[in-house]
């Protein structure tokens, strides 16, 4: 095999390993998509690429330096992907995913075909089949806003929930009495059953549930 059919394989190889584990993404509608994927393990299976066959008359190189570049310039892409609301952390998945397939574009541009493979497909077991018969344990924070024009109905609201209250914001606006409440409730509690519930509240108004 030339080489020019060699460094073919091994770009075009990244590629469609970033795009797999894209379309996976896709599908449960994260910010990181396809393209962003694939052009993630383009552009580390070409940086490394380049370290290793870019500079034939050069007395020494390190491919070791390119590998660690892209890991730190993985981090700051990362980073963009990772949003903080009131009550909890979202796209950390994501940008890990990023990070690992920055990692297998690293591994097939460096040749290492059977890895990158292996690599992607557990990735794929690990955001997709797991995400699906892993039985969600400990508790997470709920942030909800109620709002009533009767203060003695939006206190009886919040006793009801006992000790899940974490903490409480009052407020009054245009002549309701407004509270932001955070809850910790049971993460084997699906969003659907809490939010039922707060609709049947009496005297008391649902304004926001994240």
């Amino acid at each position: 095999m030339t080489l020019a059919w060699e460094l073919t394989i091994r770009l075009v190889g990244a590629g469609l390993l970033g795009a797999v584990i894209g379309i996976e993404r896709e599908l449960r509608a994260k910010g990181a998509g396809i393209r962003t994927h694939v052009l993630v393990a383009l552009g580390a299976s070409l940086f490394m690429l380049i370290s290793q066959f870019g500079f034939p008359e050069a007395e020494r190189f390190d491919a070791a330096r390119i590998a660690a570049g892209v890991v730190g310039g993985l981090g700051f892409l990362g980073g963009g992907l990772i949003m903080k609301t009131k009550s909890h952390i979202s796209g950390l998945t994501t940008a890990a995913g990023l990070w690992v397939t920055g990692a297998i574009g690293l591994a097939m541009g460096s040749g290492m075909y059977e890895l990158s493979i292996l690599c992607a497909v557990l990735m794929i077991v690990c955001m997709e089949v797991i995400s699906l018969y892993t039985v969600k344990v400990g508790h997470q924070e709920v942030s909800i806003v109620l709002a009533s024009a009767d203060e003695k109905a939006l206190h009886d609201a919040i006793d009801g929930f006992g000790k899940q209250v974490h903490r409480i914001n009052f407020s009054k606006h245009e002549g309701k009495y407004q509270a932001e409440i955070f809850l910790v409730t049971p993460k084997r509690l699906g969003g659907l059953d809490l939010f039922n519930r707060l609709t049947t509240l009496e005297g008391v108004e649902l304004i926001s549930m994240e």
